[in-house]
């Protein structure tokens, strides 16, 4: 091991940051055994330098001001894990680029946002930009696209991408509760956030899917393509009536290459049983990709956590030391084609539906109305109970289609929202046959 050493600085100290800065001094040979070189951590920015992160702060300079760290002379590579698509973190990220810097990041919104520009200035200056942990934490999802599946054919991804929504709908199925409870039992358990939102509404899962995206189809990433339902809106009814026809639901985001046109969703869907995705439970992650040659590959494991987004952070880094670094997108950046995603392109699907609608007669006959003139065929239709007698009181009805074109199903649900009896909004899910 001849090679000189290579000084690294770490944004954040978060749960993600101080696992590494850890990782790095105390497996300091193990680590220098792999990239062929020793790292050394010179620098840190953080919010309190005095708080204990479980780790000695002896021999380490600390700035308050993160885009310092892009500055100083005893520094080579940057780790950013501050978060935000903008702001400090993308300060720091382009001052360590400019200053010819490498750049290991956690950051998905970040890099779906502003990845192809840092990519081509990472490139013009002759260094990396690395982020395998911004997407499935400790699963190589990116490296798998990128190396090896490179000479494949991708022609559809897809995953469960968000471990928060994954523990919430595979706990409402094993215990039979509804979302709100289970929501705050992830919360105490620090599976969720105080705030949700970015979670349970899908927009975490969809900037790492525009990252997968951009990979797996050789597109500039595209976030606002894609077409985003969360999982609020799922109910211990639906997790019933999916296990009664032998499905579960999942949170899943896929990209499919139709006849050249991407189209990127994330959506609640019902998977079989039987399927990979339906065994993914807890707050695990996975990513299934199908091309040419392979077929079919599935890759499962923690998609978060200090341990597992740090593994994957870790890996960047003896890469880059090594000199073994692919570009980040799997080709020059500059030749990302234009995105061609379209998340409402038309495709064929069966479909689940559930309505809150006052219990009363005629009901039903105007709903299936509706799907007639439509063309929606249904295959099954199930009241669930009846309302208190003498009262004007709702109940769910659920029904499933056959094959449909999801353009018909969406002008009909939207005729049926109209309707006087339809109380609530509806709930729909796509049932895939696959997963």
């Amino acid at each position: 091991m001849t090679t000189a050493p290579l000084n690294i600085a770490i944004a954040g100290l978060g749960t993600v940051g101080a696992e590494t800065a850890r990782q790095v001094l105390d497996h300091a040979d193990h680590i220098a055994s792999r990239a062929g070189r020793v790292l050394t951590l010179t620098a840190v920015s953080a919010r309190d330098a005095s708080r204990d992160r479980g780790f000695s702060m002896d021999g380490i300079a600390f700035e308050q001001d993160p885009v310092a760290l892009a500055h100083r002379d005893d520094v080579d590579i940057v780790i950013e894990l501050i978060g935000g698509d903008d702001g400090p973190a993308l300060d720091l990220i382009e001052a360590a680029l400019e200053g010819g810097k490498s750049v290991v990041t956690a950051n998905k919104a970040l890099l779906a946002k502003h990845g192809a520009r840092l990519a081509v200035l990472a490139e013009s200056k002759g260094v990396h930009l690395a982020g395998e942990a911004s997407v499935a934490g400790g699963i190589p999802s990116l490296k798998m696209l990128r190396e090896g599946l490179a000479a494949n054919r991708i022609s559809r991804i897809s995953g469960i991408l968000n471990g928060t929504c994954n523990y919430i709908l595979s706990t409402m199925e094993t215990t039979g509760r509804d979302f709100e409870d289970v929501l705050k039992e992830a919360q105490d358990l620090g599976y969720a956030e105080a705030d949700p939102s970015f979670d349970v509404d899908g927009i975490d899962a969809a900037h790492k899917l525009a990252l997968l995206t951009s990979i797996g189809f050789g597109s500039l990433p595209d976030f606002d393509a894609i077409d985003i339902t969360g999982i609020r809106s799922v109910s211990s009814i639906d997790i019933n009536s999916a296990a009664n026809i032998g499905y579960a639901i999942r949170l899943l985001a896929i990209a499919e290459n139709r006849d050249g046109n991407i189209v990127a969703s994330v959506q609640p869907t019902m998977v079989p049983l039987s399927s990979g995705l339906a065994k993914v439970d807890g707050p695990l992650n996975a990513v299934a990709v199908e091309g040419q040659p392979i077929g079919s590959v599935i890759a499962v494991g923690p998609g978060a956590g200090a341990g597992a987004t740090a593994s994957a952070v870790l890996a960047d880094l003896v890469e880059v030391a090594a000199g073994r670094a692919a570009p980040f997108f799997g080709c020059a950046a500059d030749q990302l084609k234009p995105a061609s995603n379209n998340g409402s392109a038309d495709y064929t699907a069966r479909f689940y539906l559930r309505l809150t609608v006052y219990d009363r007669p005629g009901v039903l006959a105007d709903v299936t109305a509706v799907l007639r003139d439509h063309h929606v065929s249904v295959e099954s239709i199930l009241q669930q109970g009846r309302a208190a007698e003498g009262g004007n009181g709702t109940v769910p009805v659920v029904l499933t289609t056959h094959d449909i074109n999801n353009s018909e199903m969406t002008a009909a649900i939207r005729e049926i929202k109209s309707l006087d009896a339809v109380t609530a909004e509806p709930t729909v899910m796509i049932i895939s046959g696959e997963g």
